[in-house]
């Protein structure tokens, strides 16, 4: 049990870091796999996005700090 939980966690921690990337680059949002990568990754990144001041700092800083959540809860499901 304790290899799924960490196996799904890297997973999403993976899905999430190519939602970065993503967001470097031009690419077309109508592809499948970005399409899967946002709708994975929108339902977390949303609420945290609504509590930051993106707007004074103009950057997102959402996506580090659901790494920063998703580190905690792992290590806390884990222990």
């Amino acid at each position: 049990m304790h290899d799924v939980i960490d196996l799904a966690f890297r997973l999403y921690e993976l899905i999430l870091v190519v939602r970065v990337i993503l967001s470097w680059v031009q690419i077309q949002s109508r592809h499948p796999l970005v399409t899967f990568v946002y709708s994975v990754t929108e339902p977390l990144l949303a609420p945290i996005r609504k509590l930051l001041p993106t707007d004074k700092i103009g950057i997102d800083l959402s996506p580090l700090i659901l790494l920063f959540l998703l580190e905690m809860l792992k290590k806390y499901l884990l222990f």
